[in-house]
């Protein structure tokens, strides 16, 4: 186990078996963290940007929502 109290289940000797046994980097794509959550490295952060955007666009365009 590496860094902290949490363990990737897809990460065996440090390698992802999800993401065909590359190197684990937590949030690359094809991670299990991939767009779901907030990265000190902003470059693994653009799906979730674009999720976001894409969430405020379609709430501006329904004012419904919220």
């Amino acid at each position: 186990m590496s860094g902290g109290g949490w363990s990737c289940p897809h990460e065996a000797d440090g390698l992802c078996s999800k993401v065909n046994g590359l190197r684990c980097d937590p949030g690359m794509k094809g991670c299990e963290l991939y767009g779901r959550y907030a990265f000190f490295d902003d470059s693994k952060n653009a799906r979730l940007k674009q999720k976001q955007a894409q969430l405020a666009s379609s709430s501006a365009a329904d004012p419904t929502k919220e």
